[in-house]
């Protein structure tokens, strides 16, 4: 009598159900691959993400606000439209950066209005406002503005950065893409260069 041959029971295995993908707490760079292998919500996580910094950056860019606006909107576009360019050779965050200076020199080109140029003429005058204060201020507006257009383009965008937005020179490294030692050595030169030229036009 041959012995009876017990079939083994299968015993049905369970899988954990996957849980949802949090976007909001992946890293930039999981973000972007996940973007550029066209996740349409990973790419509105980096926008939304990044969205407050890209705002600051352009205000501290653009002296107008809604040029400022107008270029924070740009830029965030761009980002949707040019992700597939990023190849990771440096931070996410520095590659945006760059993107961001990048358009607000093209909405200020547009606008004919100076790259990031503070020392703008304010047209609104207060009614209790002192004349002779204010003719003082247009003129020492006056005197800067000259001074700026009379040093290299890079020195005075360098200065401008520094000691108008409070830049470090870490941030306007990458802002303008140059070395921080280069920008400290611009910074200097156009500190200079401005003294020599308001004093020459005090005498």
């Amino acid at each position: 009598m041959q012995p009876s041959l017990r079939k083994r029971r299968q015993i049905p295995q369970t899988t954990r159900s996957e849980r949802p993908l949090v976007y909001e707490k992946l890293s930039d760079a999981i973000l972007v691959k996940r973007a550029k292998d066209g996740d349409k919500r990973a790419l509105e996580a980096l926008c939304e993400r990044h969205a407050a910094k890209v705002e600051r950056l352009a205000g501290h860019m653009l002296s107008d606000p809604e040029d400022a606006r107008d270029a924070a909107q740009e830029a965030l576009a761009k980002l949707c439209v040019r992700i597939g360019q990023f190849r990771g050779e440096s931070q996410f965050s520095t590659w945006l950066h760059r993107l961001v200076v990048n358009t607000c020199r093209d909405v200020a080109a547009r606008q004919r209005v100076r790259r990031c140029e503070p020392l703008h003429e304010d047209e609104r005058v207060a009614e209790d406002a002192d004349p002779a204060r204010e003719a003082g201020l247009a003129e020492l507006r006056s005197e800067l503005n000259a001074g700026l257009a009379g040093i290299s383009p890079d020195q005075a965008k360098v200065v401008v950065l520094k000691d108008a937005l409070d830049f470090s020179f870490a941030e306007i490294a990458e802002a303008v893409d140059m070395p921080v030692g280069t920008a400290k050595c611009y910074a200097h030169r156009a500190r200079a260069g401005l003294r020599t030229r308001l004093k020459r036009d005090v005498a």
